[in-house]
């Protein structure tokens, strides 16, 4: 008898233990959520350009998080193109696409002056290719 109530509270512990582990693990997972960057007060439709435009203004005036979401809405426009079926997978080869996600890693690297030179070179990308 001793030993059934031992072995009884083994599996006790052990369906607890078992119980409350998903929840710990979920919690451990669970994602923090991000703050919500300032977006440019931009028209619905502008142009690539112009975000890269609102990108650097918001650079210039120490707006770090409205820096970012721009260049990210301006790199979303660029990426929207079509493709041949089975070319979905493709990078895009737009210089642009390239000077704006280096833009990005300087300023989240905090480096200001990289950030400014790339943008300035991706805005003139994308004028010149009528983006």
């Amino acid at each position: 008898m001793r030993s059934f109530n031992l072995l009884t509270a083994r599996l006790l512990l052990l369906s607890v233990a078992v119980l409350t582990q998903p929840a710990t693990i979920a919690a451990s997972n669970a994602q923090v959520p991000q703050p919500t960057l300032r977006s440019p007060d931009l028209p619905e439709g502008a142009r690539p350009s112009d975000y890269l435009l609102a990108a650097r203004n918001a650079l210039a005036a120490g707006r770090m998080g409205e820096a970012q979401e721009a260049m990210e809405m301006a790199q979303t426009r660029i990426l929207d193109r079509s493709v041949p079926l089975g070319q979905t997978n493709d990078p895009s080869g737009n210089p642009t696409v390239r000077q704006i996600a280096e833009a990005r890693q300087a300023l989240a690297a905090r480096d200001n002056t990289a950030c400014m030179r790339l943008l300035e070179t991706a805005i003139g990308s994308a004028t010149a290719q009528g983006l």
